[in-house]
This record gives structure tokens, sequence and C-alpha cells, in this order.
């Protein structure tokens, strides 16, 4: 299946790389497609998939005007809207990984007519500096060692230049986002390749970062989100805890988390045929057998 891969340029002026794929009934926009391509095309039997990178990073183009990078995150949810606006679609499905989860509940609160369905995977806290109990999160021995060698690696970055640095960055990290360590070759995630990756975490720190931690949500915010959202989270995710999904699920007013025991940040990999099972049930209408209505942050480990 080859997927249609062109620039939408929004009423911006920004320029996002956008890949379609698939032609079921059910319209999908998935931010960060330079990786979740791969990891979700399993689902395009159900489903129009439109993959995008979002603003000045993957495949988009690069944006040196800092003005349409300082409200971080926000601008996120603006391109989610242009890009619905430009493939004119009524209610948009969405799915959001890792700080991109928070990005389409984000939307979902600001644009509750225009938002179908809503899954959030590995997704980051509503509230980024709340401190979950020990049982809600996975800070062990892999992500202490983990991060030891990325401190190392720092300490030498002036004898790697910016793709070798990227790459041996990436070679370290990929160990915390799956359960096993040793399944870390799986990822197949590489996104040294791409300018805008190896300077991403510029963005992240100066933009990104800021405008999550700035963050404020209310009830009266979280009310306004109506749409059906599947929270999806691995219960040892190491990047973000397991409590976060817990929290979304309790917070949402239609909102059921689906929990993965033995998966990490990117729970495709240990569970890739319920993980597709899940994603076709719900975006297909229905809530999948596996998922809970929460009613409470606490969860005794399984």
């Amino acid at each position: 299946m080859n997927p249609r891969k062109q620039h939408v340029t929004t009423e911006e002026g920004v320029q996002l790389f956008v890949q379609k794929l698939g032609q079921g009934p059910q319209t999908v926009l998935i931010p960060n497609g330079f990786y979740l391509s791969d990891a979700l095309q399993s689902i395009a039997n159900c489903c129009t998939l439109i993959f995008y990178d979002p603003r000045n990073r993957g495949r988009s183009n690069p944006i040196s005007d800092q003005s349409k990078l300082k409200k971080g995150i926000h601008h996120d949810v603006e391109d989610i809207e242009a890009l619905r606006r430009h493939f004119t679609i009524d209610k948009v499905n969405l799915i959001g990984h890792s700080y991109m989860g928070v990005t389409v509940a984000l939307y979902a609160m600001k644009h509750p007519g225009h938002t179908g369905r809503i899954v959030q995977i590995g997704s980051m806290a509503p509230y980024p500096a709340k401190a979950y109990p020990v049982h809600l999160t996975n800070v062990d021995r892999t992500l202490a060692e983990v991060m030891a060698k990325i401190a190392q690696l720092q300490q030498e970055r002036q004898s790697h230049d910016a793709k070798q640095f990227c790459r041996k960055f990436w070679s370290i990290l990929c160990e915390i986002y799956v359960a096993n360590p040793a399944d870390a070759p799986k990822l197949n995630w590489d996104p040294c390749d791409l300018t805008n990756e190896i300077n991403f975490p510029k963005q992240w720190t100066e933009h990104v970062l800021p405008s999550l931690q700035n963050l404020n949500l209310t009830p009266q915010d979280f009310a306004k989100a109506q749409a059906p959202v599947l929270a999806i989270h691995g219960r040892k995710d190491r990047s973000s805890p397991y409590g976060a999904g817990r929290d979304w699920a309790l917070s949402l007013p239609n909102a059921r988390l689906v929990t993965l025991d033995e998966a990490a940040h990117v729970p495709w990999i240990e569970y890739p045929d319920q993980f597709r099972s899940v994603l076709e049930t719900f975006l297909s209408g229905g809530w999948p057998v596996t998922s809970e209505k929460v009613d409470s942050l606490d969860n005794p480990p399984s």
C-alpha cells in the first residue's frame, strides 16, 4: 500500500509534510508520521490515515521565524485544525503519542464540535508537575542506567558531529521506551537523517516543554472535551508514567483506559495484535472489551 505524499501550507504559511494511507470510512489524523506511519499502518484497512509531521519537525519545512514556534504545543493544536479544514473533515479522529497525547486532548477541548474520537498512546500527564506514587510509575534500574549513559554522552558532545551525537543519543534512549531493553532494536527508530529532528531538542527546551509546563487545566476545561477518548498506556512506561493514563481517563468526561501490563512507552512493540485490535474497535465506534471506566487514580500492581 503506497502512501500519497504532499505538503500542505497552512493559513499561517507553515508547510507540513503529509502522507495519506488507506481508504477506510473513518479518517484519522496522526501527528509525528515520520515514525508512527510504520507503527500504525496496520490499521489502514479500517481507516483512512493522514500522517503528518508537526511544524519544524520530521519532513515538514524548517521554520526560522521563532514567532511561529513560541506557542509550543498550542501551535500544534492550531495545525490540527488547519489540516482538518484543508481536508474538509467535519469531525476529525485523532491519535496522539507521548506529548502529542496532550495535544489531541487540547484540540478536543478547544474544538469539541469538530472532534470525533481521540486516542492517547502513552500520553504525558495532564498535570506536568504531578508526582505519582511508586506503583503508578516505572522508575527502575533501566531508567537509571540510561540516564547515566546520556549524562556521559553529553560530556562527550564536542567529540561528535550533530548526526553522530543524535544517533548515539537515540540508540541509548530507545531502551527506556520498551519494557525489555533487549527489544529496543525493534523500534527501528532513527530520526537522525532528518535535520529538523537533529535540531528538535532546542525547540523542545525553549518552546514545547514550557508550553506543557504552563498548562493549568481545570475541571471546566476537561468538561469541554465531550468526544470519546481512549487512553492506551503501558504499566511499565518509564517516559510517561502509567498514572498519567489513569489521570486522563479519570479527568475527561467520556474516556476509558486500556492498560497493557507488560508494555512501556511504545505498546505496539509488546502487544502488536492486541494494540491493532483495540485501535480498530475504538475507531470503528466501539469500546474495546479491555477498556476500563476509571473511577479512581489509585490502581495497585496487577
